[in-house]
């Protein structure tokens, strides 16, 4: 697939070393009957502020992969690294946001913020910790909600917390786990668009995993297809080169965005349909 449109300037140049690497990575889970293989012969680069969405049915391993990378899963083969070295265990500079928020609901939304700010950078002054939570909270416009507890927030807002949360400690990769899937279409759509400019804002490199093909195409540079599993691996990665910032009703006239999206249905749906009995 070839495309006349501009690369995203924010990207390193290919000749850069990448900021993430998969390098034939394997993972299989043990099990009564013996290993069972999730994930098998994973190569893939990931550079400096890209933004990466992966897609494939359930059960695939997109949960799995992105685990190997927040370090809550060890690869069985193979290994990722990150800047060159080879992630052994969780850390700071790769923080998590789950469709199901993980917020303390006894705190504000403020302390949930500031608890995540204590506990990676305990020297910085309370005057300093409490400025970076509310402009934190100011980048995803809950400001006003800063005193809520998180038991009166909605859902959306709730999933605002949870960026706002993971971003205030400046990671270098951020990993969504299908964060947008529970809300409704209006909310979705709204936090896409927020999304992108914090993203922009920030420069994190950002792996998502989404169900939703017209989601990847309006955020992502990349859209990584996994192939069924077990032994699930990438099948197919599609460049989505619609130049920065992105207007979404622009690009949804482009009969480019069709082609991609297409591309994208005939992998998921013929090309690798889900066996239900698989």
């Amino acid at each position: 697939m070839t495309t006349t449109f501009a690369a995203n300037p924010q990207l390193s140049t290919p000749t850069a070393s990448p900021l993430l690497r998969f390098e034939q990575l394997g993972l299989a889970y043990p099990t009564p009957k013996g290993p069972y293989p999730v994930l098998e012969n994973i190569n893939l680069e990931v550079q400096a502020g890209e933004f990466v969405c992966v897609i494939g049915h359930s059960g695939c391993g997109k949960s799995t992969l992105l685990n190997t990378v927040s370090g809550f899963a060890k690869p069985t083969s193979g290994r990722v690294l990150l800047h060159g070295q080879p992630i052994q265990r969780p850390g700071p500079d790769r923080m998590v946001v789950f469709q199901g928020y993980a917020l303390l609901p006894w705190c504000t939304a403020y302390e949930n913020v500031h608890l995540a700010i204590d506990s990676v950078k305990p020297n910085l002054s309370e005057r300093e910790k409490r400025e970076i939570a509310m402009e934190h909270l100011q980048l995803v416009g809950l400001t006003t909600a800063a005193g809520k507890l998180i038991t009166q927030l909605s859902g959306g807002m709730k999933q605002r917390v949870a960026i706002a949360r993971a971003l205030a400690i400046r990671p270098e990769v951020l990993i969504l786990d299908e964060p947008f899937g529970a809300l409704d279409a209006i909310t979705k759509e709204e936090l896409q668009e927020e999304l992108l400019k914090i993203w922009n804002t920030q420069k994190c490199t950002v792996l998502m995993i989404t169900h939703d093909i017209d989601e990847a195409l309006f955020l992502a540079d990349r859209l990584v297809m996994m192939t069924n599993g077990p032994s699930a691996g990438i099948g197919e990665v599609l460049s989505i080169d619609f130049p920065r910032p992105r207007n979404r009703e622009d690009i949804m006239e482009d009969p480019y965005y069709y082609e991609l999206r297409n591309g994208a249905l005939d992998f998921l749906y013929n090309r690798y349909a889900h066996d239900e009995d698989a």
